[in-house]
């Protein structure tokens, strides 16, 4: 039997956070953390792959990727959203472009067509991308950048 997770979808919300290693394989335990967390809400399953978006893009493409450099994971929810804030380095980020083999520049997309909102702050000397995710109650979707 799994399980169960911490949340308990309090009607007031609630926020974790955590620092990793700003490797490839530390994606995957943010995840983990992520489903630790949340694992039982409806929202889990679309929330984890904006999480994993987010951190691979935390990983690859800003000054974190750096020796030492790490990528910090909050996650704040209740009964009807999960926020998902991923802060890392910063540095020069230019617009990805679709790669030939689709394996590329689609993350953000991604993390758009699920999130009822998203956005990023910040610049070269650190930046937070975030997400929320609602449930069908929530009214309307905004996309910021």
């Amino acid at each position: 039997m799994a399980e169960p997770s911490v949340f308990a979808r309090p009607a007031v919300a609630r926020t974790w956070e955590r620092t990793f290693a700003a490797v490839p394989s530390q994606v995957g335990h943010a995840r983990q953390f992520l489903a630790d967390l949340v694992g039982s809400h409806e929202l889990a399953d679309d929330a984890t792959i904006c999480l994993s978006e987010l951190a691979t893009n935390a990983v690859i493409h800003s000054d974190s990727r750096n020796p030492g450099g790490t990528f910090g994971v909050r996650v704040t929810a209740d009964a009807d959203f999960i926020r998902v804030e991923v802060t890392d380095a910063g540095g020069a980020w230019g617009r990805a472009e679709l790669s030939g083999d689709g394996l590329w520049g689609r993350g953000l997309a991604i993390v758009a067509a699920l999130a009822t909102s998203c956005g990023v702050t910040g610049g070269t000397s650190g930046r937070t991308a975030w997400c929320e995710v609602r449930g069908t109650a929530a009214s309307g979707t905004s996309h910021v950048s």
